[in-house]
């Protein structure tokens, strides 16, 4: 391996491939910022461009774009209050609080190491375990899919501010949402007779709707009660008391996270962010603050979300079964170029895995570097007038649903979940609970019943798959915990005012 891995090195350091790590690294940038311009459609654009180049040269161009359109995501997130991808919405939760707060370089200097160091750690992590990591994947079936998707739906517990009850409205609003369409598994229309509801409501559309086209809303709204920031700020923002305070999570929790729900196929990046966020929700001692601005939470997401990339390149490399859509079409460039993805590619051509390997390495500081000499760039985005910033948003929200499939239904989508954002926000029902449940409705309800019809023992079968119970067990306790927590956290206070009464 460690040949392999040097000559992979040794392909990397020409002028033509370090030119494709730069170039893919500035147009996943844009792609990732872009909301609309998912990390797949952006690698989809660029396959035809890759037919007549060199395989390694391709392939490098292609993953670069990849990794940066994940970080990319959060700059607008940030900035804007504007997802560029789905797995950026997490950042959005404390990564615009803190830019409405005056600190926006802290929090995209937070996001664009924390994207760094997770997809670098991950990047060691593919080299060493992508084989063994990418069979044990293989373990997975329907049912076990439905029980990581429960498990994920249970951190809504954890994820919800204050009443439970209107995070659990939120989830329910989020599961009907996904049965508008086609019944997945029979083929029978759910809420929509004809026209373009048949294909469901898309996602990302309705994801800037809820979250930047309702915050355009509220622009509006305080345009004349709030004078735009101006505050003057430069360098990084980042000190080492932040350091110390996110270093687990930006170093050790986010990275493994992203990297083992990367590599189990169909989860991807925006349930590792979720998972991620979740586990430094849980175990902060300042969980009130998360949702509010809390770094922590953003080191956590992004970390999470960039760590997935690689992790989502170990069962398409070693197995040629795609961590994710972008993986997909991945595979298809493998293939345009004469090359198939499996055990083969390592076995007959092992210079192409292995450099991809290498480019990881190289092109993650790369992009980090990027990254942080644009801080003070992007960051003046918040010292527009609030009336001139709601035009730009608008029209970035148009241009990305449009862009999502070139027709208006999409923006149409964008403008009602915009509007209803916008009243549930009004309401306090947060909107995290639906983001969560569009994102898990579906795997939950397909692979559920995939599970009972392959099933001839009913809900026994359960009881016969380990890794699908312990699951189902471990989103029993997450659910109940914080109630446990509550109900402690009560029964201590009344026994202290016993105690000072007496």
């Amino acid at each position: 391996m460690l040949a392999n891995l040097i000559e992979g090195f040794s392909n990397i350091f020409t002028f033509e491939i370090l030119l494709m790590i730069l170039a893919g690294s500035l147009i996943g940038y844009f792609v990732g910022a872009l909301p609309g311009l998912t990390p797949s459609i952006g690698i989809a654009i660029l396959v035809p461009i890759t037919f007549g180049m060199d395989p390694i040269a391709a392939l490098v161009l292609l993953v670069s774009l990849y990794g940066a359109a994940e970080y990319g995501g959060g700059i607008t997130a940030i900035l804007l209050n504007a997802p560029g991808t789905a797995a950026a919405a997490a950042t959005a939760w404390d990564g615009y609080p803190l830019a409405q707060k005056g600190l926006a370089n802290k929090a995209l200097t937070v996001s664009i190491l924390s994207s760094g160091i997770g997809a670098f750690v991950s990047a060691i992590l593919l080299i060493l375990t992508a084989v063994p990591m990418a069979k044990f994947a293989l373990n997975f079936g329907p049912l076990e899919y439905f029980a990581l998707a429960i498990f994920g739906l249970s951190l809504i517990s954890v994820l919800s501010e204050g009443s439970l009850v209107k995070s659990l409205i939120g989830m329910f609003f989020g599961l009907v949402i996904i049965c508008i369409g086609i019944d997945p598994i029979v083929g029978v229309t759910r809420f929509a007779e004809s026209g373009s509801l048949l294909g469901g409501i898309p996602f990302l559309p309705a994801l800037i709707g809820l979250f930047a086209l309702s915050e355009v809303f509220y622009m509006l709204e305080n345009t004349k009660n709030e004078k735009a920031v101006v505050e003057k700020v430069k360098g990084l923002g980042f000190t080492k008391e932040d350091f110390k305070k996110i270093w687990k999570t930006m170093i050790i929790k986010a990275p493994i996270i992203g990297y083992v729900i990367g590599v189990i196929p169909g989860a991807g990046a925006t349930v590792a962010s979720l998972v991620a966020y979740s586990e430094a929700k849980n175990s902060s001692k300042e969980k009130e603050s998360f949702g509010k601005g809390n770094i922590q939470g953003v080191a956590a997401a992004e970390g999470a979300n960039n760590s997935a990339v690689p992790g989502a390149l170990a069962p398409m490399l070693a197995l040629g079964i795609p961590g994710s859509a972008s993986a997909a079409i991945l595979i298809g460039a493998l293939t345009i170029q004469g090359l198939q993805a499996g055990p083969k590619l390592f076995h007959e051509t092992p210079e192409i895995p292995y450099t991809l390997f290498a480019s990881l390495l190289i092109s993650v500081p790369i992009m980090t570097l990027i990254g942080l000499l644009g801080v003070n760039l992007w960051v003046k985005v918040i010292k527009i007038p609030k009336n001139i910033l709601a035009i730009i948003v608008s029209t970035i929200c148009i241009v990305g649903a449009y862009a999502y499939n070139n027709s208006m239904y999409p923006v149409w989508i964008m403008l009602i979940f915009g509007i209803l954002g916008y009243f549930i926000r009004k309401l306090h029902v947060p909107t995290t609970p639906i983001v969560l449940a569009m994102v898990l409705g579906f795997m939950i309800e397909t692979n559920f019943r995939r599970a009972m019809i392959v099933s001839t023992e009913g809900v026994s079968f359960f009881f016969t798959r380990p890794i699908a119970l312990v699951l189902i067990i471990l989103a029993i306790l997450m659910f109940f915990l914080p109630l446990v927590k509550k109900i402690r956290q009560k029964h201590k206070e009344q026994k202290d005012s016993k105690e000072i009464q007496v």
